[in-house]
């Protein structure tokens, strides 16, 4: 049975533990994890892709040894930043919730999952399955020192897969890809008082976002193109859990000095795409754009003049399972059996589900977050969603039948 105050200081623990990424070290939490996890019997293991990225996998055998459900939060946080009224590491409760750094991203549902766990051992609680623990590093920065290797690899193996990165209680079954790039333009410097003699970098830079902020971006053949920043203007494709396609100028520096024409300017570029959309295609127009406004600049110039280079900081496929498929409709069941509503929906932020879709593996994301907390100064996760959660998790994975929720 789930201990509301052993889940309450598991959690207090935890978030006492700085694992801020950058800069990156999860060494320490996930000893914490692993000697926790050990203490159950479950033989918990840590797996480095880069020194101190620690990852911890344990599994609690069960009956069926061919088939596993993996269960994965995350062990990092963003920064804490500034402008916290309670300290982000000191976990204070105030009127019902407890406030620090990770409470509801991701820590929280880390301290659920590892309540849920221990509570089936206690029980004596022997499941249909192997139930497979992952908690992981490097999520906030791409998870390409965390999942990513554990499922190319081969460590993870499950037949299906439950994330738990959300807030109350969703059940997130499609989310957005994403491209992060860096467009970097070059110019030709001159004196600030004969801008004639030279091409000014950042002139092409703001031509080239002006023309983005309005370009429509193909969707799939034969469908209408949807635009990355008119909402009124998108129908087909947005679907019915997902917003359209957005673009975020997420940062612009350039040239030198204030009378020195700029022969230098870069850009990133935040990309949020829907499924049915292809990153290859969204790559392919931006090359287009850039293409055509330097040689623009270089025409009216005569200066014969480089096209940008476009560095690709990130790539994420976007997501999707069926709302109907066995193991969401499973959880949301458990859910209503708690008294709850849970949510189906999609998710415009980027969770692990979508490194799953590349080795057949259904998955969907969950959680017992607060709802607007994450990434946020004083953070918090509400007691109440904690001991729920906790209850709601043990009891899906009672139910769990892996012949009928997981792959074919």
């Amino acid at each position: 049975m789930v201990n509301k105050k052993r889940l309450i200081k598991l959690t207090q623990k935890l978030i006492r533990i700085d694992s801020q990424n950058p800069p990156g070290d999860e060494s320490r939490i996930a000893k914490f994890v692993k000697n926790y996890l050990d203490n159950l019997g479950l033989k918990a293991k840590i797996y480095e892709f880069k020194k101190r990225r620690s990852n911890v996998v344990a599994v609690l055998g069960g009956r069926d040894k061919k088939h596993a459900l993996l269960v994965t939060p995350h062990l990092d946080t963003v920064p804490a930043g500034k402008n916290w009224r309670f300290s982000p590491f000191k976990s204070k409760i105030y009127r019902g919730k407890i406030y620090g750094l990770g409470a509801t991203d991701c820590k929280g549902n880390l301290a659920c999952a590892l309540e849920a766990i221990n509570s089936l051992v206690e029980a004596r609680i022997v499941l249909n399955y192997n139930l497979v623990f992952a908690a992981t590093s490097d999520e906030e920065s791409g998870s390409n020192l965390g999942l990513v290797p554990l499922l190319d690899k081969g460590i993870l193996k499950p037949d299906a897969a439950v994330v738990l990165d959300s807030d109350d209680f969703e059940i997130i079954v499609t989310q957005k890809g994403l491209v992060h790039l860096k467009v970097k333009i070059q110019g030709v410097r001159a004196h600030g008082a004969y801008p004639w003699q030279g091409i000014n970098a950042i002139d092409i830079a703001i031509d080239i976002l002006k023309e983005l902020k309005t370009h429509k971006f193909f969707y799939t053949k034969n469908k209408p193109r949807p635009s990355f920043n008119t909402i009124s203007n998108f129908k087909e494709g947005r679907g019915k859990y997902l917003r359209p396609p957005t673009l975020n100028i997420g940062t612009i520096k350039g040239g030198d000095k204030v009378n020195v024409v700029a022969d230098w300017c870069e850009f990133e570029l935040d990309f949020r795409f829907l499924p049915g959309m292809s990153e290859r295609e969204i790559l392919k127009e931006l090359k287009n754009i850039i293409q055509r406004h330097t040689q623009k600049f270089s025409r009216h110039s005569g200066i014969p003049l480089k096209a940008g280079k476009i560095e690709i900081e990130g790539i994420q496929k976007p997501y999707r399972i069926d709302e109907g498929h066995p193991l969401a409709m499973s959880l949301a069941q458990t859910i209503r059996n708690a008294g709850l509503r849970p949510v189906i929906k999609g998710s415009e932020g980027a969770t692990t589900i979508t490194f799953f879709q590349n080795k057949n593996i259904p998955a969907i994301a969950t959680g017992f977050g607060s709802q607007g907390c994450a990434h946020s100064a004083d953070e918090y996760v509400k007691i109440n969603n904690l001991y729920k959660g906790a209850m709601v998790l043990e009891e899906f994975l009672k139910n769990y039948r892996s012949d009928k929720y997981g792959r074919n």
